[in-house]
């Protein structure tokens, strides 16, 4: 009896090992999927439409901020300012960079951290198969034995709760992205006159989404590795993938759009309070 006790609870390891390490494998691909279509998704003719629209209408911008930076520049320089030309050809140079690389370096990024993403969740699922004995039975056992049926169940809710929360996650971030490169054509028109508080402030938030792209799904996966030990402490993990964006924005990389969309409407009112001026100044 003793013998066959042992053989089973290795034979049901072996099994549980390679089941689990499969569903982790399968889940690891699938999230790399959900955030390889957010960078599909500016591969259709229509995103690349309203891509190279708002790329025009930023160099627009750019052209009438460059038109008004000169001005003011010679005003300044006439008022004795002799910086001002420095600036005005500092500004100049970081419009046009931002203007040629803001549709494109986002987008670049991104799907960089998505290639690097994949890379090592496929690395963190394929340690499950390093593992002589597997864990999953024995915690499994001990969560019923020791925490309860109802503690078991619960646990798999948070488990649940935290797979379906980062898919969400992961689904909406290519429009995000989209979004993000429209709202940036309008920074355009200050960078010319020096005014690049905003256009730093969008960076961030690219570069912000483009960590929370890498770190969710990393540590979700890294999550359900530790749940095959320890099921208590996976479900802390995972349920930490969820506060990524939150603790990347104490740091200043804001990974939503509202920051981003307040600083545009403020950068369009001032366009067009300065458009009616001039208006009125031609009149």
């Amino acid at each position: 009896m003793f013998i066959w006790d042992f053989v089973a609870d290795t034979v049901l390891g072996q099994i549980f090992d390679w089941v689990y390490g499969k569903i982790v494998e399968f889940l690891g691909e699938f999230f790399s999927m959900m955030n390889g279509m957010g960078s599909e998704l500016f591969e259709f003719v229509w995103v690349q439409a309203v891509v190279e629209f708002f790329r025009y209408f930023g160099w627009a911008l750019y052209g009438v901020g460059l038109v008004v930076a000169v001005f003011e520049a010679a005003l300044e320089y006439q008022s004795g300012r002799t910086t001002a030309i420095r600036d005005l050809a500092l500004g100049s140079l970081k419009g046009f960079l931002a203007a040629s690389l803001f549709t494109t370096v986002p987008v670049e990024l991104y799907k960089l951290c998505i290639d690097l993403q994949g890379s090592l969740s496929s690395e963190i699922a394929g340690a499950s198969h390093t593992e002589g004995i597997s864990n999953m039975a024995r915690a499994a056992l001990g969560a019923l034995n020791g925490y309860g049926v109802f503690i078991a169940i619960f646990l798999l809710i948070l488990m649940g709760y935290s797979v379906i929360k980062i898919f969400f996650a992961n689904l909406k971030r290519g429009g995000i992205l989209l979004i993000q490169i429209a709202v940036g054509s309008l920074y355009l028109f200050s960078l010319p006159r020096g005014y690049a508080d905003g256009f730093y402030s969008w960076c961030r938030q690219i570069a912000g989404l483009c960590l929370t792209a890498f770190l969710q799904t990393t540590i979700l996966i890294a999550g359900l590795m530790v749940w095959n030990e320890n099921m208590l402490l996976g479900c802390g993990l995972m349920l930490s993938a969820s506060e990524i964006p939150r603790v990347a924005q104490q740091f200043g990389l804001e990974t939503t759009t509202r920051a981003n969309i307040m600083s545009a409407v403020y950068a369009t009112q001032t366009i067009v309070n300065l458009t009616r001026n001039i208006a009125a100044a031609v009149k």
